[in-house]
């Protein structure tokens, strides 16, 4: 063996034993927190999206699980985020107008901020208070079937964020240099390793919103300053044909994608946050059937690298249910492969209703 092979081995068994040691930490301290307990209001709190703010713009509730029905009065469609600094506690994206859509979420005493919007608006506050009659604790997984899917993703994630730091530079200096060919292919194989690991980067919604944010979400659309990221670059290189005017959304690239890998190299992943982040994405995919073909697969193979993760533990708690989610990602994926859009709808939107079942077949809710 060459000692550049030795070097290389023996580096990829520290990330993974890192890897390993971060992600038990990580299942300690979601074993081991406080029970948050359970609330049951009837219908959930009520939130109007209207196209300056959210009526109410301040929400008390009390710790445990919260339902909210999220009704968008405004005329085009939105996304509502509950934000703890910079991570998303829970969202919903595609609200279409006129409708209202529920999101449940497991809250802790604190304050938090709600997005009422367009990303530019200002955010309302959500203020948790404890509840007055805590149930027990619901019964979780247990720490030695947990640790092994949370420590071999936190790996599969590392090494696609390495990949995505690496694709980059030459994206960047194609667009600085205005070499639209050498941009556009570029381009694709930069943005899937995002995707692959979107359901814990959606976690940081600062970082989330410069790489990835839908040019539907800012006020001028895809004229507004704030629109950046790889879809901005895709409006630019592929709808457009252009580069002008890239070489700052170029250097903000850059610098975003450095800061998620510093980022997600200090993250202890909660498990709810994977089950929960591909259900997230695959509910995204089955609301956008017209995304890039390379994009969408990126994110039903991150999707279903969690699915395998979690498999052993699935079969043991609703086989049924798991066999169902393995035959509509296969489905999907050949439908991908054949480039065939009415044939992905089916299994992505069969997806989008089971992923959220399957998370709570874990105990993960």
């Amino acid at each position: 063996m060459s000692s550049l092979q030795r070097t290389t081995r023996i580096g990829i068994g520290v990330v993974a034993i890192l890897a390993v040691a971060v992600a038990g930490l990580g299942v300690y301290a979601y074993m081991h927190r406080a029970a948050a307990p359970k609330t049951a209001a009837a219908g959930g709190t009520a939130v109007t999206i209207t196209a300056q703010s959210c009526e109410p713009n301040e929400l008390t509730v009390e710790a445990g699980r919260v339902t909210f029905q999220v009704k968008n009065a405004s005329s085009r469609a939105l996304e509502w985020e509950i934000l703890q600094g910079v991570m998303v506690v829970e969202e919903r994206e595609n609200i279409a107008p006129g409708f209202t859509q529920s999101l449940t979420a497991k809250l802790e005493p604190g304050s938090y901020q709600i997005t009422c919007g367009l990303l530019s608006n200002p955010r309302g506050t959500l203020t948790v208070t404890a509840a007055k009659n805590a149930p027990a604790q619901a019964l979780q997984p247990s720490l030695i079937e947990l640790i092994g899917p949370i420590a071999e993703y936190k790996v599969y994630v590392t090494q696609e964020v390495q990949a995505l730091a690496a694709a980059t530079p030459p994206l960047v200096a194609a667009v600085k240099v205005g070499d639209l060919t050498q941009a556009r292919s570029l381009l694709a194989p930069a943005w899937i390793h995002y995707q692959r690991i979107k359901p814990v980067a959606d976690l940081f919604a600062d970082l989330d919103t410069a790489l990835d944010a839908r040019a539907d979400y800012f006020e001028k659309k895809e004229d507004d300053p704030g629109f950046t990221g790889f879809r901005r670059l895709h409006y630019a290189l592929v709808t457009r044909g252009s580069t002008d005017g890239l070489a700052p959304v170029a250097d903000k690239l850059a610098a975003d994608v450095q800061a998620l890998q510093a980022r997600i190299a200090d993250l202890s992943i909660p498990p709810e946050k994977m089950a929960g982040g591909a259900a997230l994405v695959i509910a995204r995919l089955a609301a956008d059937p017209a995304i890039d073909p390379d994009v969408a697969k990126a994110d039903l193979e991150g999707a279903a690298r969690i699915v395998g993760l979690f498999r052993p533990l699935s079969q043991k708690a609703d086989k049924a249910l798991s066999d169902r989610v393995d035959g509509n990602l296969t489905a999907a994926g050949l439908a991908l492969t054949r480039d065939d859009r009415a044939g992905l709808q089916a299994p992505v939107t069969a997806l989008a209703d089971d992923l959220p079942k399957l998370r709570t077949a874990l105990g993960l809710d």
